[in-house]
């Protein structure tokens, strides 16, 4: 499935050629697409990872290179150690689960749509497996994905 989901990413990357892409490492079983972003690197693309700054901070994005060297978070989620901060033009954001009208399910932290809710706001792919479309109601602070994509479809 992963797989699927990378190729749908790199043909949308093709028709939408941003200088930097936010990507996100993979954790508690959501798709990993490592491979997709060492590809979409060679291809020319910047790269970059989020990191948490704090309980109620957006997260911080800094450059990234796949081969650099990686340090470990506070959750233990790895991060570039060359602290590079970057801003980039769209981000891929891991969903949990995921509804019709584009807004996620994450794990409660609430940092994505802290992310979102600044400006100037990245364009914003929601990444999950088609399984995990659901129905539910978004909160009044959560913030509409761009686009989702999962192994079966994209909208």
């Amino acid at each position: 499935m992963d797989s699927r989901i990378g190729e749908r990413l790199k043909a949308w990357c093709v028709d939408h050629p941003f200088r930097t892409l936010g990507v996100y490492w993979p954790i508690r079983g959501e798709p990993d697409l490592r491979n997709v972003y060492e590809e979409l690197f060679a291809n020319g693309m910047k790269l970059a990872l989020p990191v948490v700054t704090g309980k109620d901070a957006p997260l911080r994005f800094i450059a990234w290179t796949p081969g650099d060297a990686m340090q470990k978070d506070q959750y233990g989620i790895g991060i570039p150690a060359s602290g590079i901060e970057v801003r980039p033009d769209a981000v891929l954001v891991p969903c949990v689960g995921f509804n019709e009208q584009r807004f996620r399910l994450g794990y409660g932290g609430g940092f994505y749509d802290r992310t979102l809710a600044q400006a100037p706001r990245p364009v914003a792919v929601g990444i999950a497996y088609a399984s995990s479309l659901t129905a539910f109601e978004a909160d009044a602070f959560d913030i509409a994905l761009d686009r989702v994509i999962t192994e079966s479809m994209q909208f």
